[in-house]
């Protein structure tokens, strides 16, 4: 008897007993499943600390800026990056299609090299959110008839160029469907920039390239003009392995969605391609005008750092206005701020605890002017130390030392502002920045940057001569009558300042 009841008990008591034996084992399967799952994609990336991303060095990409590593590629993939609380790593990658292929490279999280979505790439990887749109653009050279369709450029029969594997080589056979007779060349190691300048020297007729590379060398090579658009705007994205799970997709996705709405990607769209328009007759009225409504606020300011660093103060007053138009308050998605615009490292350096102060931005700009100048080989002089100075101050003293580098190597003196803003647009080409210390800049913009400030100081330097006129009449006409006064008037108009 007490063995049957022993035996009901637990014949009573094993069906708790199955139900917690039942749930421990699920609970075991269930750690040992999350222990053996293989991380995901985030997983590694946040694991390892590091964002690995293939791209392609140049303008609109990335490259070594005056503050460190620049470019609208890597500002957003850096950003990425720290939204995810990890570094960034970038491989650079030549060639288009390998850099491609490189998206499937186990070591290689994501492609950020402003690649067009197109069919066949999409064949091959996963293209994220769109971030940007431009237009495929045919160029031609100014004085040569202007091609205005395909059928234009088919019974031209002229020569045409593309980069090899580049969205714009896919368009064109698409195109070679309709125009059979349609012929072009592609060349590899080009970048979009070579093209342009290869346009408007006449080595090649035609050639076709993104609308937003276009327009940052329009400037440098006028030249070089638009025929037509091929079709309508497409689409950069970065491009995601199609072998990998789509966390990282969806940290993009969300990233993008974060960026586009509370401004951010508009601000780093701006940075890159907004641009300071050349200096027409209405840009030289607004400049005359502002030198009356703006100018007087801060001239003391000027002057007074122009006495303590021994510059010329209407210079200071013309890098200050290509900086800022003179506005105290003015603020940039680059993160430069004031009548100066100083960079915080610059600032810092300089001794400024508040860039948003007029005299302290002023006083700092002069500063740091000051000692690029100084830093200038002595045996430069006259115009050619301070252009160079000028151009120093806007891309970096080691960009600065690199065209300097190029120019003896091409045979120019590197000693002459005349050779070297030959040179300087060549940092922003890779057969040659390949070659320099400081690797890739935007060449062209100290070019654009010294001309700019050599018109406004010109401006600056007549106006205050005609200051200085009025002055001296007013002055005179309170001479007594019958007596002669001789009246100095110095022509502060430097004319060496002119264009060359």
């Amino acid at each position: 008897m007490r063995n049957r009841s022993r035996q009901w008990g637990l014949q009573r008591l094993s069906p708790l007993r199955r139900g917690f034996n039942v749930a421990v084992l699920i609970g075991l399967v269930s750690t040992l499943a999350v222990a053996s799952r293989a991380p995901t994609e985030l997983e590694r990336i946040k694991a390892d600390g590091v964002l690995h991303i293939v791209s392609r060095n140049g303008p609109t990409t990335y490259y070594e800026g005056t503050d460190g590593l620049a470019g609208f590629e890597y500002t957003l993939a850096k950003a990425f990056a720290d939204e995810l609380n990890v570094s960034l790593a970038i491989r650079d990658e030549e060639h288009l299609g390998r850099l491609i292929d490189a998206v499937d490279d186990p070591q290689i999280n994501l492609g950020a090299s402003g690649l067009t979505i197109t069919p066949s790439r999409s064949e091959q990887v996963v293209f994220g959110p769109a971030y940007l749109a431009i237009t495929q653009q045919l160029l031609y050279r100014a004085g040569e008839k202007r091609p205005r369709s395909f059928e234009d450029v088919v019974a031209a029969d002229k020569d045409l160029l593309v980069i090899a594997d580049s969205a714009h080589a896919e368009r064109l056979r698409q195109l070679q469907q309709q125009h059979p007779t349609l012929r072009w060349r592609e060349q590899s190691e080009l970048e979009m920039l070579d093209l342009v300048e290869m346009v408007h020297s006449g080595e090649i007729d035609y050639a076709i390239v993104d609308s937003n590379a276009y327009s940052i060398n329009r400037s440098l090579y006028p030249r070089a003009r638009i025929a037509f658009d091929l079709e309508e705007e497409q689409q950069l994205a970065w491009a995601f392995s199609r072998q990998r799970d789509s966390s990282l997709y969806d940290a993009a996705q969300t990233f993008f969605e974060r960026i586009k709405s509370d401004g951010t990607l508009d601000d780093i769209r701006e940075r890159y391609y907004g641009h300071v328009d050349e200096i027409n007759n209405g840009g030289a009225l607004l400049f005359a005008k502002r030198i009356k409504s703006r100018l007087p606020k801060w001239k003391k300011d000027m002057q007074e750092a122009a006495e303590i660093f021994d510059l010329d103060w209407q210079l200071l007053a013309a890098i200050s206005y290509q900086e800022s138009h003179w506005n105290a308050r003015a603020k940039s998605p680059t993160g430069v701020r004031g009548l100066m615009m100083l960079t915080r490292p610059t600032a810092r350096e300089m001794g400024v605890s508040n860039r948003m102060d007029p005299t302290q931005s002023v006083h700092g700009g002069a500063k740091y002017f000051r000692k690029i100048y100084d830093r200038i080989p002595a045996d430069i002089q006259g115009s050619d130390r301070l252009w160079l100075s000028l151009a120093a101050y806007n891309v970096g003293f080691g960009h600065l030392e690199d065209a300097r580098v190029l120019t003896e190597r091409f045979g120019g003196n590197p000693d002459k502002w005349v050779d070297v803003r030959e040179h300087l647009p060549k940092l922003a080409k890779r057969k040659y920045y390949r070659t320099t210390k400081h690797g890739y800049a935007r060449g062209w913009e100290p070019v654009t940057y010294v001309q700019h400030i050599r018109q406004f100081y010109n401006i600056l330097a007549w106006n205050e001569h005609l200051e200085q006129r009025r002055i001296a009449a007013l002055e005179a006409a309170d001479e007594p009558e019958g007596e002669f006064r001789k009246v100095n008037l110095p022509y502060t108009l430097n004319m060496s300042m002119s264009l060359l």
